[in-house]
């Protein structure tokens, strides 16, 4: 009996002990929801062998139903009891009390909670600072209108030092005495803080003027300082800015460290650097556009953060970066893009050995995207999002970083003027374009050398001046996919199980799926499980129905009119899509993580950022494939895909029906990168005609390799026939080659590696029936 009761206790600590079920690094059993319109993730931080995580809903400065969650080492979740919710993305651990501070929530050595309640301190909590005069006492807390706290780290008393821009609610009871002084500094949705050589740092990322929801080059954000009680922000430069720390991270730095903060504007990334007591900026190009958008709500959390490396780990613009800690005035080397990515992540960490990323995954409220080629599907039915282990590892490992960035853009500058420096290390293929808009004149040259920054100097005056930076490593991958994609239905095969489907409201916290066999539901547990729910399954077929006729397939291209009438031409990877994808059974496309949408054309997955952020102008291919994918979206942090054979087995990746006649393809959005390179075929024209002087419509060339242009006429005299390459989306068109093509002939183009350009045009100055093709391998 004995024995049999030690077997029973072994058992039983085994089971406890086993780690949740996991799809790519994303335990669906973690996932986090609130009754919001989105559901961000705000810090990530290890503290007292814990991983500590809370959530934000969108502009909630007096609470919300957001949680500070609690996750132990053995994977399991506690949603704390004293969440009070908000929107709040601040953290900093005190090293001196032994106590986290993560949104209003203080935790000590011993797991203990305290808050600081809104009533005490209103606002999006959006960052902490060590204390100018106090340190070991005090600390400060920012919010994301550019309200200042001061807060006692024992008893949480707090003092107001500049007022919280938000109004207070009728009858919202405030126990604090509220400073009179109200912040002038420019724009507004506070991101970083941070304190070093005797200011406190503060960056915003958005601006109250209407046209940033609309126009991405909009003046926007503010960099600001802060010296002393009873003073306002002081301006330091008018641009959207986001992190800001420093060698100690979140602990912190010594008073006299550097500080870095990361922005951007239209033309590039920003990077300034404090060094001592005084301000230097450098430009980083953008590797995707998703994050742009004047008024900063597409950024959520960049973060530069210790991740256990010798350098630390930036994310910023859709790309993983190496940043020096050592970074300073005097060491300005050793920045690198790692690899591209799709997640929007909103914090992370080391933990237990493995990197956490804390999501934005899934909103119910799609804010500004909205878009006539997704069809005015629904949303997800409730806001969650997700943590995303991966192996330190991982941030080499994902997509290429095709960048690009201009140093200057339309500007008009004199003889002698120096631009900031640019950074060009670590690309294999460099290119710069110096663009003379009042002479019409263009000159691309090849960037030599070892240098770390290129710094651009006018040699004369010039009234409308670009320089332009494109930079790439080519491709590594091949064009089979993955074996993780095993499962999924070949556009050949005859069999497939489909459908549609949408994650539930109303805190159901499952995932409708309408089959072609019946309707079923998917769970936490990752059981999905038929159900006799007529309504529910009508439901869901009705909200998320895939639309019709949103895209064009003719013998030239794929065409696409976006929202605003522009007219844009990508390539077909494979024929073998063309029916079903006109036929109208395939989701083109969908908002597959917060303010991000996934476009899925002809056997290839596009990253398509926001209208708000230039939408199709900025557009990347992630993967091409032959996968007949019927739908594709998010639940529990996961991405999702239909069309799986009806023969494949459930696995990590394969999630079949308790029945067996129904599966879902499920994994992260990322793995989308192993799919295989982006390839395709087609062009602005074929066998068109064309009026003399009139150019084509744009045809994507950005992100591709291996190009070849192939150019022909049926008129029986030479036609010349002028190239052209768009070099920022923006219409910013440079002639690339023009060639006189004899009657009968045909002129093939290969593009070198370091010609890099987000569009192609092509233009005839005879009319006649032209063909202007592409091929991508």
């Amino acid at each position: 009996m004995k024995s049999n009761l030690v077997l029973l206790l072994a058992l039983t600590s085994a089971l406890a002990a086993e780690e949740p079920r996991s799809v790519s690094g994303i335990y669906p059993s973690l996932a986090m929801f609130n009754n919001e319109g989105e559901c961000g993730t705000g810090a990530v931080v290890p503290w007292a062998d814990r991983l500590w995580v809370i959530t934000y809903g969108p502009h909630l400065p007096f609470g919300s139903s957001d949680k500070l969650y609690e996750i132990t080492p053995d994977l399991k979740q506690v949603v704390r009891p004293e969440s009070v919710g908000g929107t709040p993305a601040n953290r900093m651990i005190h090293a001196e009390s032994k106590q986290l501070f993560i949104g209003p929530y203080v935790i000590d050595a011993e797991r203990k909670v305290r808050v600081i309640s809104p009533h005490k301190m209103p606002g999006r909590l959006t960052g902490n600072a060590r204390h100018l005069k106090d340190p070991t006492g005090k600390i400060y807390y920012a919010t994301m209108e550019e309200g200042l706290y001061e807060v006692d780290v024992d008893s949480l008393a707090v003092t107001s030092l500049i007022r919280d821009g938000n109004a207070l609610k009728k009858d919202f009871l405030v126990e604090t005495p509220l400073t009179k002084l109200e912040s002038q500094l420019p724009g507004y949705h506070g991101k970083g803080l941070y304190s070093a050589q005797g200011r406190v740092i503060y960056a915003n990322n958005g601006d109250r003027d209407k046209r940033v929801l609309t126009d991405p080059t909009t003046p926007s954000g503010a960099l600001g300082e802060w010296r002393k009680p009873g003073e306002d922000w002081q301006l330091v430069r008018r641009n959207q800015f986001t992190e800001v720390t420093g060698p100690g991270g979140i602990q912190g730095s010594d008073v006299n460290a550097p500080v870095w903060s990361i922005g951007w504007d239209a033309k590039s990334l920003i990077l300034m650097l404090l060094d001592g007591g005084k301000w230097q900026s450098f430009r980083l190009p953008k590797v995707s556009h998703s994050y742009d958008g004047a008024h900063g709500w597409n950024t959520e959390w960049p973060r530069i953060r210790d991740i256990g490396e010798e350098d630390l780990l930036m994310t910023m613009h859709g790309a993983f970066w190496r940043f020096p800690r050592s970074f300073s005035a005097g060491n300005t080397k050793g920045i690198r893009a790692r690899s591209a990515y799709m997640k929007v992540i909103g914090d992370f960490s080391l933990w237990n050995d493995r990197i956490v990323f804390g999501c934005d995954d899934s909103a119910k409220s799609e804010f500004l995207n909205k878009r006539k080629v997704k069809g005015g599907i629904d949303s997800v039915g409730q806001s969650q999002s997700n943590l995303w282990f991966t192996s330190p590892e991982m941030p080499d490992k994902l997509g290429p970083a095709h960048a690009s960035g201009a140093v200057w853009l339309h500007e008009r500058v004199k003889a002698g003027d120096v631009a900031d420096p640019f950074l060009v290390a670590g690309w294999k293929h460099r290119s710069v374009w110096r663009v003379d808009h009042a002479t019409g004149t263009a000159m691309r040259e090849d960037i030599r050398g070892d240098d770390e920054w290129l710094t651009v100097k006018a040699d004369k005056d010039g009234k409308d001046v670009s320089v332009i930076v494109t930079l790439t490593n080519g491709e590594t991958r091949g064009t089979e996919a993955d074996a993780m994609f095993d499962g999924m239905v070949r556009a050949g095969d005859a069999r497939v199980q489909t459908g549609v489907f949408r994650a539930r409201g109303e805190n159901k916290r499952t995932l409708s799926f309408a089959a072609d066999a019946g309707y079923y539901e998917l769970d936490a547990e990752l059981k999905l499980k038929r159900v006799e729910d007529a309504k529910a399954e009508a439901y869901v077929k009705t909200k998320v129905a895939i639309p019709k006729q949103v895209i064009t397939l003719d013998k030239a291209s794929v065409l696409v009119v976006d929202d605003r009438g522009r007219r844009w031409r990508l390539p077909r990877a494979t024929t073998a899509l063309d029916a079903a994808t006109n036929a109208g059974e395939l989701r083109v496309c969908r908002e597959v993580a917060t303010e991000r949408d996934m476009l899925s054309a002809y056997g290839t997955f596009f990253e398509l950022p926001a209208e708000n952020a230039d939408g199709f102008a900025k557009i990347r291919p992630v993967a091409s494939h032959d996968l007949r994918v019927t739908d594709f979206g998010g639940y529990r942090g996961m991405f999702l895909m239909s069309g799986v054979k009806p023969d494949a087995p459930a696995g990590e990746h394969i999630l079949r029906s308790d029945d067996g006649k129904a599966a879902l393809w499920a994994g992260a959005i990322d793995d989308l990168w192993k799919l295989g390179k982006p390839r395709g075929e087609g062009g602005p024209w074929k066998n068109t005609k064309v009026k003399a002087g009139q150019a084509s419509d744009p045809y994507l060339m950005w992100g591709y390799d291996k190009r070849t242009l192939a150019l022909s006429h049926d008129a029986k005299q030479d036609v010349k026939l002028k190239v052209e390459l768009d070099l920022t989306g923006t219409g910013l068109w440079v002639t690339y080659q023009e060639a006189a093509v004899a009657a009968g002939a045909k002129l093939n183009l290969e593009f070198e590696p370091a010609v890099q350009a987000r569009w192609l045009r092509v233009t005839a100055d005879a009319a006649c029936t032209a063909t202007a093709q592409l091929k991508y391998e």
